[in-house]
């Protein structure tokens, strides 16, 4: 018997792009939430479904592990749990059946069951832990009364939804214990990416949070708060991932990595003077990407980068209130190649107000800027946002996306999903496969098919 068994609803192979691309990682919050119920001195377990089968998995943990708790812990630092995904949720709802089924009370933690706790309490969970939850979930483990445990929703005598006082967001980090990795399974991890890329990466944070606003944004855990722990720690931490599993290579997961110029250049002194390096690519913004802190982050072992240039038209920048300019992306495109280190861009079409001609601007600007890799998706309405606000009348039955491949439009954009659909495919193509002239010319055939269609969107 345990105190609390952990589990999420991250499952590889419900997700077809995710299996395309086979970068499997560990469920990085689940593994710190039992690090913090373990330092408490309470017995925990962790279910990890990444590739096992979730309900049969999560059937023989309960039975063998008999808890007094499930926890059904999504990834905050996983972009794959921020998109809200139906087949997730209904992974989730099917862990929380399987509690009831046996009498065992059942929690959940997400943005998904954050933007939406009574879906989550009507499906049969118990509670429902809103924003940083930590904090929440030992209390609610040591059997604090649930009236008093700030940051909860659960349903009262009377079946109407209660919400405690929100969680206040913890004002550091560096009394975290490191995640719990101990608790799941490495082999498989390491057999996947050893199998499909011949190296083994494993993922990390610094921080969390984003101060920036981009309206299109959804930051039900922790707002635009930015909280970081301090580099040595960081360090320390990847030279002990180094010691006991020998990654090849480091993805920090951070919503945003390198905030700061002297926070970047203390990580690098810290990561050289414990040698504790080992290569690592992370998500930053444009503008962030300076010389001095590119310089810092080569010498702290970095690869690769992935920012959010979202478009090449100043006119949508604007309209996204992402405080970049397109001039930003030019720079940090040039100041990360003078370092050797890949330059990669996420890219969002679709957005209100975006036609054919800013459409261009951003092909040109990937064009010319010849980035190492792109991430193609289209604007995704998600609760909480001023975007979602914005077209929230246009809103269909579909309010979310199936998988991470859906690219579903939910409003009425300019194009249809197929056409944003075929754009995806051709850019992608001439990124990753510049020299396969004949795919490219058809593939951008096929968009210029459907543009001058004059197909519009249509609400899914």
């Amino acid at each position: 018997m345990v105190d609390v068994l952990l589990s999420h609803s991250n499952h590889l192979f419900y997700d077809r792009k995710q299996v395309e691309k086979m970068q499997p990682y560990p469920p990085l919050q689940t593994l710190l939430a039992a690090a913090v119920l373990r330092e408490a001195g309470l017995e925990v377990a962790v279910c990890d479904v990444t590739f096992d089968a979730p309900e049969e998995a999560l059937v023989r943990a309960l039975d063998s592990c008999s808890p007094r708790l499930l926890m059904v812990c999504e990834d905050d630092f996983n972009f794959l749990s921020k998109m809200c995904l139906s087949r997730n949720r209904s992974v989730a709802f099917e862990m929380a059946k399987a509690a009831k089924a046996r009498g065992i009370p059942a929690a959940a933690h997400g943005c998904d069951a954050s933007d939406h706790p009574d879906a989550f309490l009507e499906a049969g969970f118990d509670y429902v832990l809103i924003g940083e939850v930590e904090s929440s979930l030992l209390e609610l483990a040591q059997g604090n009364p649930r009236d008093t445990i700030a940051g909860l929703a659960y349903r009262g005598h009377d079946g109407a939804v209660r919400y405690t006082a929100p969680r206040r967001l913890r004002g550091e980090l560096d009394s975290l214990p490191v995640p719990a990795r101990d608790l799941i399974e490495m082999k498989p991890y390491r057999d996947a990416w050893r199998s499909r890329h011949g190296f083994f990466s494993l993922n990390m944070a610094s921080s969390r949070g984003c101060p920036y606003r981009c309206n299109w944004c959804s930051k039900p855990i922790w707002g635009d708060s930015y909280q970081v722990r301090s580099a040595r720690l960081i360090a320390e931490e990847m030279l002990a991932m180094k010691r006991q599993y020998a990654p090849d290579h480091i993805w920090f997961a951070d919503d945003i990595f390198a905030l700061s110029d002297k926070w970047t250049t203390q990580f690098a002194d810290a990561v050289k003077s414990l040698d504790a390096s080992i290569p690592f690519k992370m998500q930053s913004r444009c503008g962030l990407m300076t010389r001095d802190t590119v310089h810092a982050l080569k010498q702290a072992g970095c690869v690769e980068v992935w920012m959010g240039a979202e478009s090449g038209s100043q006119k949508i920048l604007d309209a996204m209130d992402k405080g970049l300019h397109v001039k930003d992306t030019y720079r940090a495109r040039e100041n990360l190649g003078r370092h050797g280190i890949r330059a990669c861009l996420f890219l969002q079409f679709g957005y209100v107000g975006e036609g054919w001609p800013e459409i261009q601007e951003t092909v040109r600007m990937v064009r010319e800027l010849q980035p190492d890799d792109i991430g193609v998706s289209v604007s995704y309405p998600l609760p909480g946002t001023r975007f979602h606000q914005t077209i929230s009348a246009q809103l269909g039955s579909k309010a979310n996306w199936t998988d991470s491949a859906d690219l579903a439009m939910m409003f009425q954009g300019a194009y249809s999903s197929e056409f944003y659909r075929a754009l995806a495919d051709a850019l992608h193509l001439e990124v990753r496969q510049p020299h396969d002239t004949g795919a490219i010319r058809a593939a951008w055939d096929r968009v210029y098919e459907l543009e001058s269609s004059g197909e519009h969107a249509r609400v899914a």
